[in-house]
């Protein structure tokens, strides 16, 4: 199958999903399209998830009187392990019939690590979804270029996101819960919390659809709407031989791995990158 390097690419050719960015409602209190779009992630406009830290003003008390971001870190796990039921000592021991079988529970880490493995495998479904669910953007690519709605591909990523293996224990909740520790993270331990420099490697375009062509080497490219970067150029190198550089807003950061040091993802300064349309600098290693 032939590959798409960044002169090929007709910006005019783009599919439906991608047409359409996403949906009309989300969480955040801002029209998707304009979430999504390359203007935004140069307002530095903060957003948060409606609710979540209400309905857990004690965690975020409690976050305030850390010490460190370790401190921190110790502090929401233990309040995940107690909301969730996600100690082994805390999860139910019993079936329903009193057998004595432990029951599974989803987790938020169980779903990172999964990432971590294959962003294309079910738990990375179940991310994708969620990041639908709350910011109301659609997924471009899930094993393959997600193109039309009716397409076997996105019954597919449908199929995965919605599995029930998954969805026994608030997942989304949980994840509500990851992203705003780590917007309060960003803003507690960064010196300049509002925007980072991340990298992405890449041997063709086929995943990222080009939206713009800016000037030779500068495109705005339609992401992904979640999508893994490095903050080191060097290890993005290892992932191909286009490396994009991007400047991502922080309200768009929805895990990093210095976050959860107990629940690592595969790259050293790995982050995990809310989408939509990028401007990128691509330039070949």
């Amino acid at each position: 199958m032939a590959t798409t390097r960044l002169q090929d690419r007709d910006p005019r050719e783009v599919p439906e999903v991608v047409s359409r960015k996403g949906h009309s409602t989300n969480l955040v209190g801002l029209p998707t399209a304009l979430l999504a779009s390359d203007s935004f992630n140069r307002s530095g406009t903060p957003i948060q998830l409606a609710g979540v830290r209400e309905a857990n003003h004690g965690l975020f008390e409690m976050l305030d009187r850390a010490d460190d971001i370790d401190h921190a870190a110790a502090m929401f796990t233990a309040y995940m392990e107690v909301v969730f039921g996600l100690h082994p000592e805390q999860r139910g021991r019993s079936g329903a019939a009193g057998d004595g079988r432990r029951r599974y529970r989803s987790s938020y880490g169980r779903l990172v690590r999964g990432w971590a493995y294959d962003s294309n495998g079910p738990e990375g479904a179940v991310m994708k979804g969620w990041v639908e669910s709350r910011f109301g953007l659609f997924p471009t690519f899930h094993k393959q270029p997600l193109l039309r709605f009716s397409s076997e591909a996105w019954t597919l990523y449908v199929e995965e996101k919605m599995g029930s293996r998954f969805h026994n224990n608030a997942i989304f909740s949980q994840l509500d819960l990851v992203y705003e520790f780590a917007q309060w993270t960003l803003s507690r331990f960064r010196a300049d919390p509002e925007e980072l420099t991340l990298y992405r490697g890449v041997n063709d375009f086929d995943e990222h659809p080009i939206i713009e062509r800016i000037d030779r080497r500068t495109v705005i490219l339609r992401l992904n709407n979640l999508v893994s970067f490095s903050s080191q150029r060097d290890i993005a190198s290892w992932f191909g031989s286009y490396i994009l550089e991007a400047q991502v807003p922080a309200c768009k950061i929805a895990f990093f791995n210095a976050l959860l040091p107990q629940t690592p993802l595969t790259g050293e300064g790995e982050y995990l990158v809310i989408g939509g349309d990028y401007r990128v600098r691509a330039t070949y290693f």
